[in-house]
C-alpha cells in the first residue's frame, strides 16, 4: 500500500488516520456515556474522566492532522457510478462530521477549564485552561458536548450505512477504498 493517495485509492496514511479516529470517538463516546452514570464512589469516578479527557486531546491532534494531510494530498476521484446526490451527501456528511467534531472537543475542553485547572494528558503533559470562568462555563458546554456528540454518533452511523451500501448492495469499491484496497478491475474500465 502507498503512503499518499491516489485517484483511485486512499494511501496509507489517511487509512490509518481515518480508522483510528473513528473507532476512536466511537470509543470515547462509549466511555463518556458510561462515565455520566458513575457515582461518587465508583472506583472509575475519577479515572473515567482521566481517560475521556486524554483520549479526546488526542483525538484532537488526529483530527488536525488528519485536516492538514487531506488538503495535501489529492482525493481519490468519485467512482463513474455514483450519483451526484450520494456525492453531495457524502460531502455534507464529511463537513458536518469535522464541524461537530472540532465543537464536541472545544465544549469538552471547556467544561474541564471551567474552574481555571489545566487538562492532563495520561499525565505526559498539561493543556492549559485559557478559557474559564463564562457564566454557566460547565453546564452549558456539557449541554452542547453531549447534545452534539449523540448527533455525531448518528452522523457516524449514516456514514457507516453508506459505505456498507456501497459495498453490499451496489457491489463498489468504496469501503475497498478506504481499506487502502485497490478498486475491482471492472470499476477501472468504467467510463
Amino acid at each position: 500500500m502507498q503512503v499518499r493517495n491516489t485517484k483511485e485509492t486512499y494511501g496509507l496514511v489517511a487509512v490509518v488516520l481515518h480508522w483510528v479516529i473513528g473507532l476512536g470517538v466511537i470509543g470515547i463516546a462509549i466511555l463518556g456515556l458510561w462515565m455520566t452514570g458513575l457515582d461518587y464512589y465508583s472506583n472509575w469516578y475519577q479515572r473515567a474522566p482521566f481517560w475521556h479527557k486524554s483520549i479526546g486531546i488526542t483525538l484532537a491532534a488526529l483530527i488536525v492532522l488528519r485536516l492538514f494531510w487531506r488538503l495535501a494530498n489529492p482525493k481519490p476521484v468519485p467512482l463513474p457510478h455514483h450519483k451526484g446526490w450520494e456525492i453531495n451527501l457524502a460531502r455534507v456528511i464529511h463537513c458536518l462530521l469535522y464541524v461537530l467534531l472540532f465543537i464536541i472537543v472545544t465544549s469538552g475542553y471547556l467544561i474541564s477549564t471551567a474552574k481555571g485547572r489545566g487538562v492532563s494528558v495520561f499525565g505526559w503533559f498539561e493543556v492549559p485552561a485559557l478559557i474559564t470562568g463564562l457564566p454557566s462555563q460547565a453546564d452549558r458546554a456539557g449541554f452542547v458536548h453531549y447534545w452534539l456528540g449523540v448527533t455525531l454518533l448518528g452522523l457516524v452511523a449514516l456514514h457507516a450505512l453508506g459505505a456498507l451500501k456501497h459495498h453490499f448492495l451496489d457491489h463498489d469499491s468504496t469501503l475497498r477504498r478506504m481499506l487502502g484496497m485497490r478498486p475491482r478491475s471492472t470499476e477501472e474500465k468504467k467510463p
